[in-house]
């Protein structure tokens, strides 16, 4: 059985969320935490949602010398984009920033209590508190994981706007995967984000062969007027999953997509005022 160890003098989420098959202690505050560690292997911390991330990092730290293979899950009460990426540097599992739901905090748990093969999964070439530079593995487990990051940093735009970021943001990711990649955990995906006085910009290429740019090429865009079901009985004979509509949405959430010529590499621009 799973073990999850909460680091929450006050904790009062566990008993709502976890029909989960895991076990569960908690532990309250660092010290405790650590010498739990000592004294038995957990599979998963959960840091307290009052504490912040340079608190729960260098908790982190110890944890790891105690359990090398210990996966992380920070609740913090605010993040700034530092924060983030030193959390990413240090191979975070992921990272929840308030206001989060129970229902957000287990499917986490969830997801970091099952995942293998997912250490590699994202590495920072470069980063900056305004331009941030990634190579993450073409994995379901990645995409959520970053997805997660990418909601933490966009704490300076208002919920909807997020919102719509996330999507955009990760319908390309998956779409880079997918297409791109196949879905090939050998393959890996180049992501950028960038945040400039006046817009939110990603960046994406994967290592695929690209594809015709033009509209006409893509059967939900060429047929959404007037046969919107059409591009299904294609994508069925590419071997696709269904699917096609996500970029349409990702039009109407972002102000600008660009394609390079290849196809492979794409922009998705959201101007802020």
């Amino acid at each position: 059985m799973k073990r999850i160890l909460v680091v929450d003098n006050e904790c009062t989420w566990v008993s709502q969320s976890f029909v989960l098959p895991y076990e569960v202690e908690i532990a309250h505050g660092s010290l405790d935490a650590l010498r739990r560690l000592r004294q038995r292997a957990f599979d998963v911390m959960v840091t307290s949602g009052r504490t912040h991330i340079d608190e729960d990092l260098a908790l982190f730290h110890e944890s790891r010398q105690v359990r090398p293979g210990l996966k992380a899950i920070f609740l913090a009460p605010s993040a700034t984009t530092p924060e983030i990426i030193a959390a990413l540097r240090a191979q975070v599992f992921g990272c929840l920033v308030a206001p989060f739901t129970v229902t957000e905090v287990a499917d986490m748990i969830r997801g970091a209590a099952e995942a293998v093969d997912w250490h590699d999964g994202i590495q920072v070439l470069a980063a900056r508190s305004e331009w941030i530079s990634l190579r993450v593995t073409c994995s379901l487990i990645t995409a959520e994981r970053l997805t997660g990051f990418m909601s933490a940093i966009r704490g300076d735009v208002s919920e909807t706007v997020r919102d719509d970021l996330l999507f955009a943001f990760r319908e390309v990711l998956m779409n880079a995967m997918e297409h791109g990649a196949g879905f090939d955990p050998d393959k890996v995906i180049d992501v950028s984000a960038v945040r400039t006085e006046r817009a939110i910009v990603y960046y994406f290429r994967d290592p695929g062969q690209g594809f015709d740019t033009s509209a006409a090429s893509h059967p939900a865009i060429a047929s959404a007027a007037t046969d919107p079901m059409a591009h299904l009985e294609y994508r069925a004979a590419q071997g696709l999953r269904p699917g096609g509509f996500g970029m349409l949405i990702v039009r109407q959430l972002v102000d600008e997509v660009m394609y390079s010529e290849a196809g492979n590499e794409v922009l998705l621009i959201k101007h802020i005022n």
